[in-house]
């Protein structure tokens, strides 16, 4: 709306009208009428919308399954209905037709008196100059950047920073243990001062090439995606001098007012959640406004008519969309289920519920789903809010779901039942349909797949492992056990996916059929890219760190990307 071609006209952008002088003198009545004629057709435009939305309203009684309750919001200081036009309307505690039915009445009549109220300021418009026109949209254009920097410059209420320990707890007793905690540090360094040298301020590094690097899921700006993932790994192992380096660039480079289409799921881990990680470790407070000021730029992305968010969304617009090939336009399971961690800390750092209640609805749609033998698909049409293909995995497109209902019960302070019991009906559902054993005695995940099981297991399922003995603790029936061997076994099957390569590095994915055994088949499975562990025999080059594209070469080719993940994860 800062764009000096546009007009915020009742909500709508149009461009200017040519209020310019007129090319010839007798042609200016001629002319005014022209400006005139378009500014109404653009209103009624407008009208013709309101209408629309009038008439499309949808039926409550065929779209139920989206009336959600929500829970009291449980974070200390947020007041549910702050900023509310209507109080009490956000907490909902079970069905209640009539109540809804009259909010539908309110809506209709809203829309009729904005109908109304836009006819009214379409023949107000009609009997005024074209300076009086022109002054009406400088006015306008002034009030929004002034409310804009307003917004910007409003503090954020004073929260208590938990004491967290750990960070200088001094060294191990084990020289052995120190000696590779340093050399561990010493490789963070070698990747990070090769960022700072060859690649600053661009998202991630071409080690090789000695150049920036970005993918799409970060859009067209450079943003920084290495130095804000690596913040809190700088802070942690006490390289203090580039963390304040990285701090400066942030302060002063750092603009989520760009036209740039960026992934809602891959911005809010490695940025939102690099920011809140800096903030809490450090406490200096541009950490905590950065991640705020981008938050509010994904809120957009949940406009959806389920809530369910699209997988992308302008910076700018906040027009969002999905992946073209995610199953007719779903959004995918580990994207949407992925927020949760951090949108609880921005409403508890901002005093806003706004965030806790877009993850949260999320949670209660899901809820209320039919899930096919207890098991969440990859896909959910964020449209329709029906399941997309029937394919469930806890490797990529399923992960970080499961991982986030866990620490959702562990951030609470083991009190977000609800949480706690997603999870354990997701891990009995995912134990009884996609757990197996191959013939050589090897325990793996296997992906779920219109009604077969897949023998294959990708590398990003090899977090299971330690989820399933993270969540020991607390598990049904006394199996606390039971999980950590399982998580064992996991564990176990993913060392044997990388001793079984030329370059002891694990493949992206692995088979288990016939006599093929932890072993990638096809060569677009055979790549590494500098997901945990790392072996520096390999992978490290002059310039950085670098994934191999083919772990069974005893010759490796590099694929000259040093992830920003590397520092944020792999080294941690």
């Amino acid at each position: 709306m800062t764009t000096p071609a546009l007009l915020p006209l009742s909500g709508r952008r149009i461009p200017p009208l040519n209020l310019g002088p007129p090319s010839f003198p007798h042609h200016r009545a001629t002319l005014r009428l022209s400006e005139k004629f378009i500014l109404l057709l653009i209103l009624s435009a407008f009208i013709t919308l309101c209408f629309g939305a009038f008439f499309f309203l949808p039926d409550s009684s065929k779209h139920k399954r989206f009336d959600l309750g929500l829970e009291d919001v449980l974070i200390p200081h947020v007041d549910a209905n702050r900023g509310a036009k209507n109080p009490g309307v956000f907490l909902i505690h079970g069905p209640d037709e009539h109540r809804h039915r009259e909010e539908e009445e309110r809506l209709r009549n809203k829309i009729r008196a904005d109908h109304e109220k836009a006819l009214e300021e379409a023949k107000e418009k009609l009997k005024k100059s074209r300076e009086e026109i022109r002054a009406e949209i400088q006015t306008e254009k002034n009030k929004v950047v002034q409310e804009m920097k307003t917004k910007e410059k409003k503090p954020l209420p004073p929260v208590p920073i938990p004491n967290l320990t750990g960070i200088n707890g001094g060294d191990p007793e084990s020289s052995d243990i120190r000696k590779k905690r340093e050399k561990i540090k010493e490789m963070m360094k070698h990747a990070w001062d090769n960022y700072r040298i060859y690649g600053w301020g661009h998202n991630e590094l071409r080690p090789i090439a000695r150049k920036g690097h970005s993918t799409n899921i970060f859009g067209s700006s450079q943003m920084g995606a290495t130095i804000v993932d690596a913040l809190d790994t700088l802070y942690i192992m006490g390289l203090l001098d580039e963390f304040r380096d990285g701090q400066k660039w942030i302060e002063d480079n750092l603009d989520f007012s760009v036209n740039s289409e960026v992934s809602v799921f891959e911005v809010n881990i490695r940025f939102i959640g690099g920011l809140l990680s800096a903030y809490y470790l450090s406490g200096e407070e541009i950490f905590k406004i950065k991640a705020v000021q981008l938050a509010e730029k994904l809120l957009p992305a949940f406009n959806t008519p389920t809530g369910i968010p699209w997988a992308m969304v302008n910076l700018k617009s906040g027009v969002g969309r999905n992946w073209g090939w995610a199953s007719a336009g779903s959004s995918i399971l580990a994207e949407f289920g992925t927020l949760h961690m951090e949108f609880v800390h921005l409403s508890y750092l901002t005093g806003d519920p706004v965030y806790y209640k877009k993850v949260m609805h999320i949670r209660k749609l899901l809820q209320k789903m039919d899930r096919p033998n207890g098991l969440y698909p990859n896909y959910l049409n964020p449209r329709t809010g029906r399941w997309g293909q029937y394919h469930t995995s806890v490797g990529g497109l399923g992960d970080s779901f499961y991982e986030y209902l866990l620490k959702a019960w562990l951030m609470s302070d083991k009190t977000d039942h609800e949480a706690r019991k997603m999870y354990d009906d997701a891990i009995e559902a995912i134990e009884k349909h996609l757990i197996k054993k191959s013939r050589g005695g090897l325990t793996f995940i296997g992906e779920w797949k219109n009604g077969h099981l897949e023998k294959k297991m990708g590398h990003l399922a090899c977090f299971a492992g330690g989820m399933f003995a993270l969540g020991a603790d607390g598990s049904r029936m006394d199996k606390a056990g039971h999980y950590l061997e399982l998580g064992a076994e996991i564990a176990h099957t993913c060392h044997e996916s990388y001793d079984r390569t030329a370059l002891k590095l694990g493949p992206e994915s692995f088979k288990f059929d016939g006599a093929v055994e932890a072993v990638a088949v096809r060569q677009a499975e055979k790549y590494y890219i500098l997901r945990p562990e790392a072996i520096e025999k390999y992978c490290r080059v002059s310039g950085g760190f670098s994934g191999v594209k083919d772990v069974y070469s005893s010759t490796p080719t590099h694929d000259d990307v040093q992830q920003s993940f590397f520092l944020a994860e792999t080294l941690k």
